[in-house]
């Protein structure tokens, strides 16, 4: 652990945090993706697949179940919630999300650390969580309407990841053999996604207006 990991873990639990008080306080899905949502709660499906099968740490425990937890009951409020549902703008959010989930999973067929079912799935989720957030990119590029929140929420996860790059830059240079390729080149392409909404956000920041981003 160091201050970069534990600075992107409370990130991405703060995005979560924020995704969570949009829904329950405003009952309101509006410019969120159910596409994306659903792509996180598989990635986080697979990626924890251990969780009751080898133990790590209680900190690293409870964050597999708060992640798990979350995405999933995500994807319950904006699918059954008989408010938040109403909210949601299926018309909009079209991407085809599971043409992305076939790739991942035979790439992770072919590049993995290890060939066995845990290894693969995990080289799976990793691969998944880097294009998960397009989805929602193209609502919001689509939408143009982006309220605080839903910009908050996508920013976050955006510098979740960035951080985690810093965190395997720190690791490299301080741990003996801190070598994961699949990892490494994963998050910075998941981080290079978000570029374009990194330059809107600042730039309607800088400037006091709402923000949006081109169509």
């Amino acid at each position: 652990m160091n201050i970069f990991r534990l600075a992107g873990d409370m990130t991405h639990l703060f995005s979560v945090l924020v995704l969570l008080l949009k829904i329950h306080t405003i009952k309101s899905c509006a410019g969120i993706s159910l596409k994306t949502q659903e792509l996180y709660a598989t990635v986080f499906t697979t990626r924890y697949l251990d969780l009751f099968t080898t133990y790590f740490s209680l900190y690293n425990t409870i964050m597999k179940l708060i992640f798990l937890g979350s995405s999933i009951s995500i994807v319950w409020y904006m699918r059954h919630h008989k408010m938040v549902r109403r909210s949601y703008d299926k018309d909009q959010d079209t991407f085809r999300h599971y043409l992305l989930m076939l790739p991942c999973l035979l790439l992770a067929l072919l590049i993995n650390e290890k060939f066995t079912f845990l290894e693969v799935m995990w080289a799976f989720s990793l691969y998944l969580e880097a294009v998960a957030i397009l989805p929602q990119l193209v609502l919001l590029q689509r939408t143009r309407n982006i309220d605080n929140l839903t910009g908050q929420y996508v920013l976050l996860l955006g510098a979740y990841r960035a951080l985690y790059v810093l965190n395997w830059i720190y690791r490299y240079f301080t741990e003996e053999n801190y070598v994961h390729w699949i990892t490494w080149v994963s998050g910075i392409v998941q981080t290079l996604l978000y570029a374009d909404f990194f330059y809107y956000y600042f730039q309607s920041w800088k400037n006091n207006v709402k923000l949006q981003l081109p169509a």
